[in-house]
């Protein structure tokens, strides 16, 4: 396990003291989407108060990642899809050891 590692990043005009065993760039970079979808949509409803925009911004990073999950399992299934289509193109020796490799979910 590696240490913790302290990184001050700036989300909303404020700054933050994160504390991560994740490389220092990558909590940056998720930082600053974090950041950039908050400001959209401070920018897109500016009357509504501070933390109901931080609420949205949860829920529309979490929507990216159900997006991006969804995307992942409709990918795995076309691949394993088709592996069996090719996997039937074969010859009937070579079969074996196409069918060993499969995409897992």
């Amino acid at each position: 396990m590696s240490e913790r590692q302290a990184v001050k990043v700036t989300i909303g005009g404020e700054e933050y003291t994160v504390r991560s065993e994740l490389p220092a760039e990558y909590t940056r970079e998720v930082a600053a989407h974090f950041d950039r979808v908050l400001r959209g949509i401070r920018g897109s409803l500016p009357t509504v108060e501070a933390h109901k925009t931080a609420i949205l911004a949860g829920l529309a990073v979490t929507d990216e990642l159900f997006q991006a999950r969804r995307g992942d399992t409709e990918h795995a299934g076309r691949l394993t899809t088709l592996i069996e289509e090719l996997t039937r193109l074969m010859p009937p020796g070579r079969r074996g050891a196409a069918s060993r490799s499969s995409v897992e979910e």
